[in-house]
């Protein structure tokens, strides 16, 4: 064999180790390695989210906040220990009213129990959170498999890189095309905000001192306001009251939510952000004209695109035992 010959083995070789390294997502990705995975998740989602519905949405803003940190790597579940060096993400401020934690672990030791050391924590997020949409009548997506661990986990990584409910539109534009994802993106995947509850004190302001001289939001529709101050947030430091992002549909994944944004009625100044642009105000008319299918099948698509975000796949990471701990 010439030199030629070898120099396309070694490049091959390398190839192959490059391969091995990163590889990438694929679909039934535990087909051998652990046949009834997939199906031992569905089986729990569909257990136990019927009878607390509330928990889809927390399960996808979970998956959302994990994938938006570090990529979708599990890191949104490591606890603070001596061993990390630092406070985790689990304890930055937007992470604090995240739930679902034990549900991921209720799912994890099942996983361990049929096939040890296989299933990664960050695929059973992007799993659980797909389900239980699934389950409470909300769109199906793609979940692509063998997403690895992370084993770094940094709260100012969290503060820097999640979209917050006071963001502007600009600094959302930038968090999302940090992430690889678009405007269209964007509105598409705000969309999630038409099921589930908030606190006050992530829209307080908006009501009693938006720009720090005790006044209202003027783009939060008037009536809509007093409603809430009447009814709702009756203080401006109210930490404790939980209100629905989607008034009268917050249990229905559908269309409802673009149309109050529309009404100038989104809960957050985020929410409210989306119709301060012309493209993504085109995008909300547009999705208004078309179908709940057409909005599921394109809201699959943006879910899809999220949870391929800066993976870790191959022999990088780790397949941690437990998933608020990296392995020892």
């Amino acid at each position: 064999m010439g030199a030629f010959g070898y120099f396309v083995i070694l490049f091959l070789g390398v190839l192959g180790l490059v391969g091995s390294v990163h590889g990438d997502l694929e679909m039934n990705f535990y087909a051998k390695s652990c046949p009834r995975a997939e199906k031992i998740v569905l089986d729990f989602v569909n257990k136990h989210i019927p009878n607390a519905p509330s928990l889809a949405a927390a399960l996808i803003r979970m998956h959302f906040h994990d994938c938006f940190v570090r990529g979708c790597d599990g890191s949104i579940l490591l606890n603070f220990t001596s061993s990390t060096g630092n406070q985790t993400e689990k304890l930055a401020p937007p992470n604090l009213t995240v739930r679902g934690y034990d549900f991921i672990d209720r799912v994890k030791s099942l996983l361990e129990a049929e096939c040890p050391g296989i299933v990664s924590c960050a695929d059973i997020i992007a799993l659980v959170a797909r389900d239980s949409i699934v389950v409470t009548g909300g769109p199906f997506w793609r979940v692509p498999t063998g997403r690895r661990d992370g084993r770094i986990s940094n709260l100012s990584e969290a503060l820097a890189n999640l979209a917050g409910p006071t963001n502007n539109f600009s600094t959302l534009q930038t968090k999302f095309a940090n992430k690889g994802l678009d405007l269209k993106d964007l509105v598409l995947l705000s969309g999630a905000h038409s099921i589930g509850i908030s606190h006050c004190s992530s829209f307080s302001n908006r009501l009693y001192n938006f720009s720090g001289v005790g006044d209202q939001d003027p783009a939060l529709d008037s009536e809509y306001a007093a409603n809430l101050k009447a009814k709702k947030c009756k203080l401006p430091n109210d930490n404790t009251t939980i209100v629905e992002m989607d008034p009268g549909s917050f249990r229905t994944f559908d269309l409802s939510y673009y149309t109050l944004l529309l009404k100038r009625r989104g809960l957050f100044q985020s929410d409210a952000a989306l119709t301060t642009s012309s493209t993504t105000k085109t995008y909300i008319t547009q999705l208004l004209q078309g179908s709940l299918k057409d909005f599921f099948a394109e809201f699959a698509t943006s879910m899809e695109k999220m949870g391929r975000v800066d993976v870790e796949t191959g022999s990088s990471g780790e397949i941690r035992k437990q998933c608020a701990v990296v392995n020892s």
